[in-house]
């Protein structure tokens, strides 16, 4: 069975995946993932190729696409090592730095413009996998709980109409997962990034609403730079388009972490609104708040 060297430093991170690590190989350093194979037993999306949930994703990326540009860049690959219990990822460590919001909305809007493989292992269908993974948990039954039922009601019950609206707008290549944490320093214009295992293609602005769930800035300040970014490299987008798209993931994106939250809390003994301001929860709701003009515009309110 597959161990990490014990000289290895354990690093914070790899949500969903075998862990992280930093090592050493010559004078270099290395982070090290470990990417665990599905057992019997576990989803069959594990091993789409074309599912969210891929388990190989990230590996098969850096065996097969030139992560370098526009817009977002890959670190150095080292090694990709393959055995029967899964696969172990080396990329070179990167020097991390804090990048303002707008730098990496730029960034994402550039990468619009990137070369991708014609590969089956692309994620496709960004938000129709996690809305299913939602529907497979009953939807948003906790938010029907709190003030903000009707709302939630609305946008559950129209929400194929919206996806459908979603995946015909124009579509480019995605990170998938736009999170700061993975975007970690600069490489001139564009932004080093890491946690490649949602790369694919989706909706122009699609990376732009997911990050501006975590970003600091307004929404306005950051939907600004990305166009600016399309615009640099070539990319012809529609600004209607791309708010739709973002606003889109985003408010999806937001409701089914809020319930996420809730669902957890409301396990423990006590009525659920006394829960609101624990630490688990509190901010998945500030964060449901900040979306509050993107709800409202969706719903068309």
């Amino acid at each position: 069975m597959w161990q990490p060297d014990p000289a290895w430093q354990r690093l914070p991170g790899g949500r969903g995946s075998g862990g992280l690590w930093l090592a050493s190989d010559g004078d270099k350093p290395w982070v090290v993932k470990r990417l665990v194979a599905p057992l019997p037993g576990d989803p069959a999306s594990l091993r789409d190729p074309g599912h969210l949930g891929y388990w190989r994703r990230e590996a098969d990326a850096a065996l097969g696409a030139a992560l370098d540009g526009p817009g977002l860049d890959a670190p150095d690959t080292g090694r990709v090592e393959e055995d029967s219990s899964g696969v172990t990822l080396w990329t070179g460590a990167v020097a991390v730095e804090e990048l303002p919001g707008p730098f990496v909305a730029r960034a994402l809007g550039r990468f619009a413009a990137a070369s991708l493989p014609d590969a089956a292992w692309l994620c496709l269908h960004l938000l129709a996998d996690r809305l299913a993974i939602t529907e497979s948990h009953d939807g948003w039954p906790t938010l029907a709980r709190t003030t903000l039922a009707d709302v939630a009601d609305a946008l559950w019950r129209r929400r194929h109409a919206f996806l459908a609206a979603y995946e015909s707008l124009p579509a480019g290549p995605a990170h998938g997962d736009a999170v700061p944490s993975n975007f970690v320093a600069r490489s001139g214009a564009d932004a080093v990034a890491v946690d490649w295992s949602c790369l694919g293609r989706a909706p122009l602005g699609a990376d732009l609403g997911y990050f501006s769930l975590s970003g600091r800035e307004d929404f306005e300040v950051l939907l600004e730079a990305y166009l600016s970014g399309l615009a640099s490299v070539g990319v012809a987008a529609a600004v209607d388009e791309v708010v739709l798209a973002a606003r889109t993931i985003a408010v999806f994106t937001v409701l089914s972490r809020a319930e996420w939250a809730l669902a957890r809390a409301a396990r423990g003994e006590g009525a659920l609104a006394a829960k609101f301001r624990h630490p688990s929860v509190a901010p998945h709701l500030r964060a449901l708040q900040r979306q509050f003009p993107q709800i409202e515009a969706l719903l068309g309110i």
